[in-house]
Formats: structure tokens, sequence, C-alpha cells
């Protein structure tokens, strides 16, 4: 259930008006499935992105990781101002990015500003940032061989679109609840299944990601093991989830991109 901003307990409210200033304007963020409550306050001192869970919520862990790495994130990424867990309530504010969600289809004019944003933080995250993260072998150890995965980069691994903010020229990655360390390239070949999915080909999914360092010089047959890891994992998630619309559609990408790369390449 996601609460509106009036629907939270006047401690919490007044709490995080501690922190803004009097709430003059509120907008619901209705995108994304794990928080209780996402929120922009508008108040005299500025805009604030605030989000949290309520501390029953069996998912709030994904909040603390975000509090907890968001410090070691490079400048793409919005600053924690501050957290408090108290009241019944795990709240977090950041700072507020004013932008619209990528556009990923074929053509798209945002697809240069977006490879310049995952070779930029692969950079920015190689080496991985010393804080305790699990690691791509464990998260995908029963679809893939640790040796495929293995790397020392922070990489994001969730990235729809939905978690890109185009500002201006330049691009903010944002809800960082789940990142792992490993290959530098795990971030772009996700994007790839993105793509697919948005009406891109395989294989202009890939001439794509060609532009990106991190993808361009990963092992083939690393690739080849992920896509295959993939696709067995997204058709097990929507068989798990019917009922979620988006996960019929990104097994099909998976599923689309895995042959490609035992037919065209592997």
């Amino acid at each position: 259930m996601r609460y509106s901003w009036h629907e939270l307990p006047p401690a919490v409210r007044a709490e995080v008006e501690g922190h803004t200033g009097p709430a003059l304007r509120t907008t619901p963020v209705l995108s994304g499935s794990i928080s209780d409550v996402a929120v922009v306050l508008v108040t005299d001192t500025g805009h604030f992105f605030c989000k949290g869970a309520a501390t029953d919520n069996p998912m709030g862990w994904m909040h603390r990781n975000e509090a907890r790495w968001n410090p070691h994130l490079p400048p793409q990424v919005p600053r924690l101002l501050w957290q408090f867990e108290r009241h019944g309530w795990l709240m977090l504010g950041f700072e507020y990015v004013a932008g619209r969600h990528p556009d990923l289809s074929p053509g798209s004019p945002d697809l240069n500003l977006l490879a310049t944003t995952l070779t930029t933080m692969a950079t920015a995250l190689t080496p991985c940032p010393e804080v305790k993260v699990q690691t791509a072998a464990v998260r995908w150890a029963d679809y893939l061989a640790p040796e495929a995965v293995d790397g020392n980069t922070l990489v994001h691994t969730d990235v729809t679109p939905h978690n890109f903010l185009l500002d201006g020229g330049s691009i903010k990655v944002v809800d960082w609840s789940m990142p792992c360390r490993g290959a530098a390239w795990i971030d772009t070949a996700l994007m790839v299944v993105r793509l697919i999915r948005a009406g891109h080909s395989p294989a202009q999914a890939e001439a794509w990601a060609d532009r990106i360092p991190a993808w361009s010089t990963a092992p083939s047959g690393a690739v080849d093991a992920f896509a295959t890891g993939i696709a067995a994992l997204s058709l097990e998630r929507h068989q798990q989830r019917p009922s979620a619309a988006h996960l019929g559609p990104l097994a099909t990408a998976a599923a689309s991109w895995a042959r490609h790369r035992a037919t065209t390449i592997g």
C-alpha cells in the first residue's frame, strides 16, 4: 500500500519538516514498489524527495542499504540529506532532481547520453567503494558461474528507465537499493535487455552497447553466460509473478537476447 503524505503519522511529518521546513505543496511519486511513501516536498527552502517504509515492511532493508551506500556514490547520484527511523517509520530525504525518464526506443536522442552515463558510472565505481555489499557471484549463483560476473565494480543492477532522470544535459541515477560488486559491464548488459524490450533488435542493442568501454572489452564467453542466466532468471520471475505486467515483456526480451548470443555470437 502506498501512503500519501497526509496519511503519515503527524510525528513523522513533523520530523521530516524539521529537516525541510513546512511542506507548502506535495506531489506523490507513483513509480517503484518498495516504498510505502514517496513524495516530492516543496518548502520555502526548496524541493526535496522523500521516501520511506513502515518498520514492519519486510523490504525496509533496501532503504537502509541505500542510506549506507549513498555517501560512497559519485556525483551522478542525488545526495542523501537526512534519515531517521522513529515513530514506526524509516524515512530518507534526498536532493530533488527535476527531470524526465529517458526514452529507450530506437532512434531516441537520449541513447547517447545514457551510454555516456553508464560509461562514467562504471569508471567512477571501479574499484568498488569500501562498503559491505553482496557480490554478483553470490546474487546470481543459481544461474551463473562465479567467474562469469566476477569483478570489482559497484553495479546498480536495477536499470529500469524509472531510475534514470534526465536533468538538463546530464542523467542522474537514483534508487541504489540493491547494487552488488561485480563485472563493470553488468549494468550495460542489463540495459541491453531493456533496449530490446523497447523495440531494438538484439543486434541493434549490442551495437549501442559497443560504445561503452566496459562492455566492448568484456569477455564474450562471460556475456554469453550472462545472457543465458538472465533469460532463465527473467522467465522464473515471470512465472512466479504472472500478474506483474512488466515481467513478461522483460522475460521475452531476455530470451531474445540469449538466442541472439547463442546463434549469432556464440
